[in-house]
């Protein structure tokens, strides 16, 4: 094999790979920026807890149910069309965001942006799945999903400095503009892998020429009866609440209960997402380096995750310390395991059969939205008293529950075997 033509793949793979972890910056600054503008938009509306709680979820109300669907639409449109039009459609809803002034104009511009977002992830997989061999997947599938850790570390602070100088109003026809900009720049620098004969030439051997799942309800009930796969999407939707939290509640926690300021819980949010930052990265490249060495899949690619799961239960501590160093402490601990378990990807590639990864993938993000949904508005009935006490008590149960799934239902990480008279 050419070593010119294997660095000249190689290049391209990475270059894939740094467009997934842009866009995955942007798909999370969208679902953010609301908890940054939160409180303002709390008081300048006169909403309390239970109904930012409510906005809060709308952006789940569709991601969620939207993920089968959206994980059969990966599988069946090319990603270069794709992934551009959901951008800039779901950045569109956000730049309307920043123009209404009703709780229910509010959930439903949170509503349209899950609704265009849900086939992203699935998308942001099944790329990486075409891309990368199985050995180098975890730590992939850690760098783009780094993306929404490090991204909104560095964003935070930013999008505190924009709305203190243009409201909050002004922070989401921002988000929105940004969005639509790099929507055409994907289109112009993404290229599906089998459109490029060079790559295929010296790529590791991939899924990309797998057979495309059928849409069946044959199909649907694989996905939803295997105990392997149950473990997944439990494990994975107890992930979520821990990032829910931060996601959502995160800033207002430290603003009101805390008795920080705007801008120094912009600045002080951004730690915790620092310390998932290294989680996710050390988690994905320890995980490959273990697999390439003949370390079990249930070593490599599951202790990672358990143990992540275990530290991000320590959220409860933050309830039995008072000072700012402590929480920050605490909650950091929190978030890096938070970090550690989120290469939780890797498995729907390792467990679904090759033609169904979209479809699987679909199912996983959507049992693992669930949480979106239930998680801000369980939080906002909580904390309604200003007590938030209850509400990380709450995310550290989901924490241990997630972790007992990954123990008891995943069992040995192999593939699926489809049954033959299911076909």
């Amino acid at each position: 094999m050419n070593s010119s033509k294997l660095k000249k793949g190689n290049k391209k793979k990475f270059s894939v790979l740094a467009l997934i972890f842009i866009s995955v910056v942007i798909n999370y600054m969208d679902r953010t920026n609301i908890s940054v503008a939160a409180s303002a938009i709390s008081s300048d509306l006169a909403l309390d807890k239970i109904e930012m709680g409510i906005i809060f979820s709308a952006f789940a109300w569709t991601y969620s149910f939207m993920q089968i669907p959206g994980g059969m639409l990966v599988d069946l449109v090319k990603i270069r069309i794709l992934y551009p039009a959901i951008l800039v459609i779901w950045s569109l809803a956000t730049i309307v965001q920043g123009m209404v002034s009703s709780l229910s104009a509010l959930v439903g511009c949170r509503m349209a942006i899950g609704f265009f977002e849900a086939p992203s992830y699935p998308a942001n997989n099944k790329i990486v799945t075409n891309w990368f061999p199985a050995e180098e997947r975890a730590g992939a599938i850690a760098v783009y999903t780094s993306g929404q850790f490090i991204g909104l570390a560095f964003l935070m602070p930013v999008l505190a400095v924009i709305q203190e100088y243009f409201g909050w109003r002004g922070l989401f026809v921002v988000s929105g503009l940004i969005g639509i900009i790099w929507a055409i720049v994907w289109f112009l620098a993404y290229r599906e892998k089998k459109e490029s004969t060079e790559e295929t030439e010296v790529e590791p051997k991939t899924t990309s020429n797998s057979p495309q799942a059928v849409v069946s309800l044959k199909n649907l009930r694989i996905a939803f009866t295997n105990r392997k796969l149950w473990g997944i999407y439990i494990g994975q939707f107890c992930l979520g609440g821990t990032i829910m939290f931060f996601l959502t509640w995160f800033p207002t926690y430290l603003e009101e209960y805390r008795g920080l300021s705007s801008l120094n819980t912009g600045f002080l949010a951004s730690i915790p997402f620092l310390a998932a930052f290294f989680g996710i990265l050390l988690s994905g490249f320890v995980s490959d380096f273990l697999v390439r060495k003949g370390v079990s899949n249930e070593m490599a690619r599951k202790a990672p995750i358990v143990t992540g799961l275990l530290l991000s239960s320590s959220i409860i501590g933050a309830n039995y310390v008072t000072s700012t160093t402590w929480v920050t402490v605490f909650l950091s601990i929190t978030f890096f395991g938070n970090g550690l378990a989120s290469i939780s990807w890797v498995f729907v590639s390792l467990l679904a059969p090759k033609n169904m990864v979209g479809l699987i993938g679909g199912c996983f993000n959507f049992i693992g939205g669930l949480s979106a949904v239930i998680t801000p508005v369980a939080i906002g009935y909580l904390a309604n008293d200003g007590d938030f006490r209850p509400a990380l008590a709450f995310v550290a149960a989901l924490a241990f529950i997630g972790l007992m799934s990954y123990l008891f239902l995943v069992g040995k990480v192999e593939e699926i075997k489809v049954n033959p008279e299911l076909e």
